[in-house]
């Protein structure tokens, strides 16, 4: 959602989708200013900072999950079997994630999606792409989040209005951590009407 703020060239053969990602841009920063930055404004001021850390910690769990079963795809087998026992540590002494017990076991944390995966095995990133509400990516690691979104247990929660519900919580939490962020973007000297080839 804080994606794209410099300006790109025309014709700029790293990004042949141009005009639809300005396009998405534009969308993803009216959706953001109308809507899920106010709520995310409101959630950081009214949640208590243990809440805060608490909901983090357990999205965090479940997204352990994922970059287990990458680990594992990218060959990295002690990392996969660290990382699963951060899944063991933290969904039972840790209460189902809500406290990170172990990062203080001294199990770090990693950061693999299919996205990675498929840069291992020689996948270019391809173009730069907007996504919509998401933000900036590559071809690669847009469809790198769709193979992710598959086996997502938040996916697998059957009863619609709690699965609404934790992707709500969800896309709350990650907003409000961006706030921070985003005051040191708009400190800087950058022109937020045109989006940037991070690539």
């Amino acid at each position: 959602l804080l994606g794209g703020c410099a300006a790109t060239p025309a014709k700029n053969p790293a990004d042949p989708f141009e005009p639809l990602n300005r396009g998405v841009y534009q969308f993803n920063d009216a959706l953001d200013r109308a809507v899920a930055k106010p709520v995310a404004k409101g959630y950081d001021a009214v949640m208590p900072e243990p809440g805060k850390i608490m909901v983090s910690n357990f999205f965090s769990n479940l997204d352990d999950i994922l970059v287990t079963l990458n680990d594992l795809l990218q060959l990295k087998l002690v990392q996969a079997t660290s990382d699963f026992g951060r899944i063991l540590i933290n969904s039972s002494v840790g209460v189902l994630g809500l406290v990170d017990v172990a990062s203080q076991s001294g199990f770090e944390k990693h950061d693999e999606d299919f996205g990675q995966t498929l840069g291992y095995w020689g996948i270019k990133s391809g173009p730069y792409l907007v996504l919509p509400v998401l933000g900036p990516s590559t071809v690669r690691d847009g469809i790198g989040f769709y193979v992710d979104t598959r086996p997502s247990q938040m996916r697998r929660v059957t009863h619609m209005r709690t699965r609404n519900q934790l992707y709500l919580t969800r896309g709350i939490n990650r907003r409000a951590q961006l706030l921070e962020q985003e005051k040191v973007i708009e400190g800087a000297v950058i022109d937020r009407s045109e989006y940037r080839d991070w690539e």
